[in-house]
């Protein structure tokens, strides 16, 4: 397992490093929601716009610790050219791994709550934070703070 978990140490070293989707999109149409996790003095910007094909765009910025920052770039990549439904879906399925037991987190008939990790691509580099409860909020703020940008995109 060591070997995955240097794995999974370099790709959110990585996405601290080199943040992608980094900025703010400046249209009439963006939604810009800004996200604070007073326990570590985390920030998070987060600004969406729909595509006219119904997809998201999106940007982050922000500063704090290579958890929360580097889940901010991770869920960039996974959130743009989504639809909004897709998008909440996904926020659904990372925060639901954030919050399950890690034993759980290999697929199991037998286990409802399980996930493939694989399935989630470069995401899973962050199922070690549930091995740390503390760092879980750092994980994420910039998933709650999409949420509310959704929430205002779907309001205009």
């Amino acid at each position: 397992m060591t070997g995955l978990e240097d794995l999974y140490r370099e790709i959110v070293l990585d996405h601290y490093r080199n943040p992608r989707n980094k900025g703010e999109i400046n249209t009439p149409t963006a939604v810009r929601v800004e996200g604070f996790n007073p326990l570590c003095g985390d920030e998070i910007v987060v600004t969406l716009d729909l595509n006219p094909d119904g997809t998201l765009n999106i940007k982050i910025d922000g500063r704090g610790c290579s958890i929360s920052q580097s889940s901010a770039s991770l869920m960039s990549e996974t959130i743009k050219g989504s639809q909004i439904k897709e998008a909440r879906n996904k926020v659904t399925t990372f925060k639901n791994m954030m919050t399950i037991h890690e034993n759980s987190l290999e697929s199991s008939d037998d286990n409802e709550t399980s996930f493939d990790i694989e399935s989630l691509g470069e995401l899973a580099a962050l199922q070690g934070v549930v091995k740390f409860p503390v760092r879980i909020k750092c994980a994420t703020l910039a998933w709650n703070t999409l949420l509310e940008g959704l929430d205002d995109l779907e309001k205009d």
